[in-house]
């Protein structure tokens, strides 16, 4: 399968032979799986305090003889503070149902949230998700805005590699057809729910990917565009190529990415 290469001028070039990693089949449920591991191993894990709700002067004592006993007073027979003649005096605590009490199952540190999957499946996620960028259907199914853009994927000469102004850098991703796109990752929309007070007001889309085979300074031209991210080839991963899950990123790929995939026979 051959396509075009497209200069930063926004014309059609040679033709170039794609990799067979663009040939492999698309398979949605071990995209997802790849994903979903590496999510994993980033989270971080929380528990909380051995002694919460158990710092308390609260006693049971269910021997009727004892003073302060629970026996025959028609109250349940829970720990209770027993000390002073103050408000608190009698009011249930420890347990999960009681005020300030422990948590009937609260959340430890020691679960293990990190999984794992196979070398094998891993690489066999990343083929698929780098050939599920060839396919229009799949890019505008997962919500990009393909208007303007002729062929995929899209291969632009290493001359984009090199850019590193942002001005420059938008310009070029104008002309090469995705203007459409990055007009919908400029619009933001405020956060549901608590997020908003945690410093992370604004949902942000994510927009194209920018592959290239060395950074010779497009990643600081491009880290200013909303949306826009730019890795370099041999660090794709199943999680940049389908966020949250969803392959079919509108992805831009440079001569010389394709050049290492070919060559170095990367994630076969």
């Amino acid at each position: 399968m051959k396509t075009n290469i497209i200069s930063i001028d926004g014309k059609k070039g040679s033709q170039v032979e794609l990799p067979l990693q663009f040939l492999e089949a698309y398979r949605p449920d071990l995209i997802k799986r790849a994903v979903i591991v590496a999510q994993s191993k980033d989270r971080q894990p929380y528990g909380a305090d051995p002694r919460a709700g158990l710092k308390t002067s609260a006693h049971h004592i269910a021997r009727r003889s004892c003073y302060g006993s629970l026996a025959n007073r028609g109250i349940a027979r829970m720990k209770r503070i027993t000390i002073g003649t103050g408000p608190l005096a009698g009011t249930g605590r420890v347990a999960p149902h009681a005020i300030k009490g422990r948590k009937a199952h609260a959340p430890k540190s020691e679960k293990i949230y990190k999984t794992d999957i196979n070398n094998t499946e891993r690489r066999f996620a990343i083929r698929s998700a780098i050939a599920a960028t060839a396919d229009k259907d799949i890019v505008s199914g997962r919500g990009h805005k393909t208007e303007g853009i002729t062929e995929f994927p899209i291969v632009c000469e290493d001359a984009l590699e090199s850019v590193t102004k942002t001005q420059d850098a938008f310009e070029i991703l104008e002309l090469i057809g995705l203007s459409a796109d990055l007009e919908r990752t400029s619009e933001r929309k405020v956060r549901a729910g608590r997020g908003t007070m945690r410093g992370r007001n604004y949902r942000i889309k994510k927009g194209p990917l920018i592959v290239v085979g060395n950074n010779k300074g497009i990643n600081n031209a491009a880290s200013n565009i909303v949306g826009v991210d730019v890795i370099e080839v041999k660090d794709l991963s199943a999680e940049m190529l389908a966020p949250g899950t969803h392959a079919g990123r509108l992805t831009v790929w440079t001569k010389s990415a394709l050049d290492m995939l070919e060559k170095e026979k990367l994630f076969m």
